[in-house]
């Protein structure tokens, strides 16, 4: 796009297009210097330093020393990472989601953590007509949710605590765990059992059960979760449900390389 037909976009989607085109051209060079960069992407230098330095300061690009050449870091390479390590969950999940769904006839989700929320990234609907509404890329606390206490059970602890310290409890139901103390008490338990519950606490009439899935390096990267109206929640099948949930999450770890998953 040549900078005429920039100059027609309007100002915030003209910024975004420049940046684009700069990190394009920090792409094609292992380096390069202010200079020839400002004409291969017909920019003036001030327009091209003004952006170097923000995204200096936000970490993708780096200056080489003091010789005034730029070149990308590896923070973009890590975001694509990330996007594809989740396009490889999904579907490495999404066999064991449907086998899950067809036994159960109820709602499965693969939520993973952004920030102090879960993001549901997968999911089956259920059978029934009485069923949870959720979408794919709905957000949910993480301290009122089964896949949200076993995103922070199986992190590491100092992790886990600094992630709590910034949740707001907000209170869905009476049920709702209400602070950091009782949250971390919970956790311990989820642990413990191999399972974490949402037992009415992010929506009354709503019970869910989920699990870890891991990552070949061992982090849990996942939960995987059954929902049932209460109404249709046997607790004597409590067990059963966990059971056939561990199976398929050890199928998944395994997939992405984790083979000692343990339970």
């Amino acid at each position: 796009m040549a900078v005429a037909d920039l100059d027609k976009q309007p100002d915030s989607v003209s910024s975004v297009l420049k940046v684009f085109g700069i990190l394009q051209a920090l792409g094609d060079e292992r380096e390069i210097g202010i200079t020839e960069l400002s004409q291969r992407v017909m920019m003036s230098k001030s327009t091209v330093y003004r952006f170097l330095q923000t995204m200096k300061s936000l970490g993708y690009v780096a200056q080489e020393g003091e010789s005034e050449k730029y070149s990308l870091t590896l923070k973009l390479f890590e975001l694509g990472a990330r996007a594809l390590q989740n396009v490889d969950l999904i579907r490495s999940a999404d066999i064991q989601m449907r086998e899950i769904s067809r036994q159960t006839r109820e709602t499965i989700h693969l939520g993973a953590l952004d920030e102090d929320s879960i993001v549901y990234i997968h999911k089956i609907d259920s059978m029934y007509n009485l069923r949870m509404y959720s979408r794919i890329g709905r957000r949910n606390p993480l301290h009122s949710t089964a896949i949200g206490k076993v995103l922070l059970a199986w992190r590491d602890p100092e992790e886990a605590k600094e992630i709590i310290s910034h949740i707001d409890f907000t209170c869905s139901t009476p049920r709702t765990i209400k602070n950091g103390v009782e949250l971390e008490g919970v956790l311990e338990q989820v642990r413990q059992q191999g399972y974490g519950e949402d037992n009415e606490e992010q929506e009354e009439g709503l019970r869910c059960i989920a699990v870890p899935v891991f990552d070949r390096f061992g982090v849990v990267i996942a939960g995987l979760s059954i929902s049932f109206p209460t109404l249709r929640f046997s607790e004597e099948h409590l067990d059963e449900y966990v059971a056939m949930l561990h199976s398929a999450a050890r199928a998944i770890s395994a997939q992405m390389g984790y083979h000692d998953y343990p339970f």
